[in-house]
């Protein structure tokens, strides 16, 4: 320790603080990749609702067990970020669960009621089956013939902002473009973390500590919950990409950067101290981190197995 009382900055404790800013930024921008695929799709059917709902209740419990163990404001702050982001995941996917279902139910009335009207004439019936409905890429109209101008104006302002977020590149491109994006992850977080200690925000914390504090009964419970909520959350989403045979509408950056997320959140913890007592006072952190790095192995291993050929886009794929 200097005179002035600061802890030097050594190596170790530089590269904790990196790891730990790149492995922030990739938590704040874990969700973007999946919110516009979703929305580029128009559905969400390819997330699994329990992997998401087990996840929300896994950041709850982190929060609350932040909030018992005294961690500080900034990582608790991230908690109350997770949560969030999770809630405008999980409406994002009920709201277009409903609105979907609401679409095809209507749409089935409209072919049922113009199936059976006894009024309607053969040839017409013939003609109209036979020109094609336009196509959306995957979106519906749904819009009644009194509304046709409403639904056209509507189909119009989708388009226009799905060509904004519009992610249709495949094989190496895509590949590309997210080896571009964690460069640019790491990037952001290696430059906030030079910021932040070259204005003092952040300094090294003192390696004595870490034998005297005490983690409260309840926060480390809850830590370790949130560990088996994080380990058993993607099982649901690996089961179900199994069923159907295809990662078509997940986000492979999305799990990329939970990977990456996970690795450097707990390189970071592991280069700042080595101590016993640090350790199994970080271990449920550290189980929930590097535990659910091989389930996000897993799922990159589905991606490649139920791969669609690169010449051809998926909606091309049956």
């Amino acid at each position: 320790m200097n005179l002035d009382g600061q802890v030097p900055l050594t190596a170790r404790e530089a590269a904790s603080g990196l790891l730990g800013s790149v492995s922030m930024t990739c938590w704040i921008f874990l969700l973007v990749p999946q919110l516009i695929e979703n929305y580029r799709n128009g559905n969400a059917e390819a997330i699994s609702l329990l992997f998401v709902f087990v996840w929300f209740v896994g950041d709850v419990a982190n929060l609350v067990g932040g909030l018992l163990a005294g961690l500080v404001p900034v990582i608790v702050a991230i908690a109350v970020y997770f949560c969030i982001a999770d809630g405008v995941l999980i409406t994002q996917c009920l709201y277009y669960k409903a609105r979907n279902t609401r679409r095809e139910a209507l749409r089935r009335r409209r072919s049922s009621t113009e199936t059976l009207d006894p009024t309607t004439p053969l040839l017409g019936r013939r003609f109209s089956d036979s020109i094609p409905a336009p196509a959306s890429r995957r979106r519906s109209s749904g819009s009644l013939r009194g509304h046709q101008g409403a639904g056209r104006r509507e189909s119009q302002i989708e388009d226009t902002l799905a060509k904004i977020v519009e992610e249709n590149d495949y094989g190496h491109k895509a590949w590309i473009k997210n080896f571009l994006s964690v460069v640019g992850i790491f990037v952001v977080g290696m430059a906030g973390w030079t910021i932040a200690w070259q204005t003092g925000m952040w300094t090294p914390a003192p390696q004595e500590n870490h034998k005297t504090e005490d983690m409260a009964t309840g926060g480390l419970v809850l830590g370790y919950f949130s560990a088996v909520c994080y380990l058993g959350a993607r099982l649901p989403q690996i089961y179900k990409n199994y069923c159907d045979k295809s990662c078509e509408g997940l986000s492979l950056l999305f799990f990329i950067l939970s990977l990456l997320g996970n690795l450097t959140y707990g390189a970071g913890i592991m280069c700042h101290s080595n101590d016993k007592e640090y350790v199994l006072t970080n271990l449920p952190w550290l189980i929930g981190s590097l535990g659910t790095m091989v389930e996000d192995v897993i799922i990159f291993i589905q991606f490649r197995v139920y791969a669609v050929p690169q010449d051809l886009p998926p909606s091309a794929v049956s």
